[in-house]
C-alpha cells in the first residue's frame, strides 16, 4: 500500500560501493550486487531528514544492468599513509526508491514536531533541489545524485527474468534511538529480486542480528541542535 507521505526518486551515479560495514574495515573490498537497505536509508536521510521521524525503505528497482568494475586505490589509513587496495565497484547504477517516513516512538520530546504534512512538504521540496546534503552511493568515493521520479515508470532491463536471489546480505543497523535500547545491533536479510524490484524487509521483521557495541542515543533539543518543521517551512518561504 503506498503511504501517504512516501517519496519516489532516482539515483544514478558512475560508480557504487554497497558492502557490509562488519566486514570492511581495510584491505579489498568488493560491493553487493544492489544497494542495501542501510545504504538507500542514508540516501533518504541526505535529502531531508530530522530526529523526529525514521526513513523506511519500502522497494527499489534495478534500472541499468548490474556491471562491476575494479580499480586500485589508496585509501588514508588511521595510523597515516596509505597502501595499494582492490576495490570492486558496481559501475554505471541507476535506481528507482520508494520510501515514506514513520514517527519515531523512542523520541517523545519531539511529538510537537510531529506535523506530517508539513515534513512531508519539505522532503519533496529538497529532493526537487537534489537533497540537502551530498549524496554518496555506499561510501564517500562514490558521488550519486538523485530527483523525483515515478516509480515503476520505464523498463528495466531484469523485466521477464523472474527471480534472482542473492543469499544473505546487510540490512542496516538498530540504533539506540530507533529501538529504545542503549545497544547497536546490525541486522541481515536475504533479497529477492522479482523483474528487477526488491521489496525490503522491514527492519523489525528481519530474524538474523548481531549485536556490535554498547551505544547511547544522541539528546536533541528545540533551538539548541534542532530545528523543527515550522522554522524548516519558514526558510523555505523566504
Amino acid at each position: 500500500m503506498l503511504e501517504r507521505n512516501s517519496v519516489e526518486f532516482k539515483v544514478w551515479g558512475r560508480h557504487a560501493l554497497f558492502t557490509d560495514p562488519l566486514t570492511r574495515i581495510g584491505g579489498e573490498k568488493c560491493s553487493y550486487q544492489v544497494p542495501t537497505y542501510e545504504a538507500l536509508k542514508g540516501i533518504a536521510k541526505s535529502i531531508y531528514w530530522k530526529p523526529t521521524f525514521i526513513w523506511v525503505i519500502d522497494e527499489v528497482r534495478v534500472m541499468k544492468r548490474i556491471r562491476t568494475q575494479t580499480k586500485g586505490t589508496k585509501p588514508l589509513q588511521m595510523s597515516g599513509g596509505n597502501t595499494l587496495a582492490i576495490y570492486t565497484f558496481l559501475a554505471d547504477v541507476e535506481y528507482q526508491v520508494r520510501a515514506h517516513f514513520e514517527w519515531n516512538e523512542y523520541r517523545p520530546e519531539l511529538a510537537d514536531d510531529q506535523n506530517e504534512a508539513k515534513h512531508h512538504i519539505v522532503a519533496k521540496r529538497m529532493l526537487d533541489r537534489g537533497g540537502r546534503q551530498d549524496i554518496f552511493l555506499g561510501t564517500r568515493d562514490c558521488q550519486g545524485y538523485v530527483e523525483p521520479c515515478k516509480f515503476g515508470s520505464g523498463t528495466s532491463p531484469y523485466e521477464g527474468e523472474g527471480e534472482i536471489a542473492f543469499g544473505l546480505m546487510f540490512h542496516g543497523f538498530d540504533y539506540p534511538d530507533e529501538i529504545g535500547e542503549d545497544r547497536l545491533h546490525a541486522r541481515f536479510t536475504r533479497p529477492t529480486m522479482i523483474n528487477g524490484k526488491i521489496v525490503f524487509e522491514r527492519p523489525q521483521d528481519c530474524s538474523v542480528k548481531k549485536f556490535v557495541r554498547d551505544m547511547s542515543k544522541k539528546t536533541f533539543s528545540k533551538d539548541r541542535n534542532l530545528l523543527d518543521v515550522e522554522t524548516e517551512i519558514a526558510r523555505l518561504e523566504v
